[in-house]
């Protein structure tokens, strides 16, 4: 049973055939004061919400997705004494999960955080889908050549704008194949960019899914910083990753810094962000192919394909106990 708010779970929960039970919340702004006070009335109805649909199910355990529909769900498994496992995907603690951590039967940590260490806490990963390996069928999907090389362009569900202009700007004549996951948001005018008819090499979409055949097809990734990463490293891909520098506690920066240290992408600031250096950076990499060779292998050192059967032990000794 899953319990969610008005974001992506509304459809992608009943979709894969599990019940939703809704619940009103928001998180807690800290810029805006009447914002702020509308999330913390909302709270407390949430909280008395989640009292209800717990005493309702009566569950063996309690799984916190770290985000703020997880606070009132969380709060409400403590009150009645159900064990609680906490995930945290980015390599900063949520306020959710700082408020719930010491309560919890174990907390599932995307990468190692100081500080957070003792039995309470397991560096599980992040779960990700299986990774795409059929490589040929991911490139027929798009056309590309099985010698030609690609690179792959996203920056989430609504793309990343900074990303989007400077690839289409300094990767419009580029002597390769690039695949672009731009989002429905700047996807008109990324179009009207490429000009008309675009460029043969350049692919353009708003959304692609299963986006596994975008990664397997690709030789090289440019994107963000978030939870997408464990899917690159799943696909042993090396990556250019430009951070969003208003993540909260600018976690990206520090995701992306874990993935450069361990030797798999490098990392261009968003202000430094350019079309001029992101075609250098790009054509650096591609000139060098043990490097690339390198960061690949390095890439899928880092990944963790075994995350979610991890974090699913955890809930179901949690259950049991």
């Amino acid at each position: 049973m899953f319990v969610g708010g008005e974001r992506a779970e509304r459809t992608l929960v009943p979709e894969a055939g599990y019940e939703l039970r809704p619940i009103a919340v928001e998180g807690l702004s800290r810029t805006n004061p009447l914002k702020a006070a509308r999330g913390a009335v909302k709270a407390v109805g949430a909280l008395g919400t989640a009292r209800s649909i717990l005493r309702d199910l009566r569950p063996d355990a309690v799984m916190g997705g770290g985000g703020y529909v997880a606070g009132p769900v969380g709060a409400a498994a403590v009150a009645r004494r159900v064990p609680l496992v906490l995930t945290e995907a980015d390599s900063h603690m949520g306020l959710t999960n700082r408020l719930l951590a010491r309560f919890a039967r174990r907390v599932c940590l995307a990468f190692p955080i100081d500080g957070r260490d003792g039995a309470r806490y397991r560096v599980t990963g992040r779960p990700v889908p299986a990774p795409q390996t059929d490589r040929a069928a991911a490139r027929a999907r798009f056309d590309i050549g099985a010698d030609e090389t690609c690179v792959l362009v996203f920056g989430g569900s609504l793309g990343a704008r900074s990303i989007n202009r400077a690839a289409v700007e300094g990767l419009r004549e580029a002597p390769f194949r690039v695949l672009h996951a731009c989002g429905r948001r700047d996807y008109d005018e990324l179009r009207a960019a490429l000009g008309e008819p675009p460029p043969p090499h350049y692919i353009l979409e708003p959304y692609i899914s299963p986006f596994g055949d975008a990664l397997a097809a690709a030789d090289l990734a440019v994107a963000r910083a978030g939870g997408s990463i464990f899917e690159v490293a799943s696909h042993g891909l090396p990556a250019i990753l430009v951070p969003y520098p208003h993540a909260a506690a600018d976690h990206q920066n520090a995701n992306a810094r874990w993935m450069a240290e361990g030797g798999a992408a490098i990392v261009v600031g968003d202000a430094e962000l350019t079309p001029e250096r992101l075609a250098e950076e790009v054509g650096r990499l591609l000139a060098d192919p043990g490097r690339l060779h390198a960061m690949a292998n390095a890439s899928e050192r880092l990944a963790r394909p075994d995350a979610a059967r991890d974090i699913a032990h955890e809930v179901l000794e949690a259950a049991g106990g």
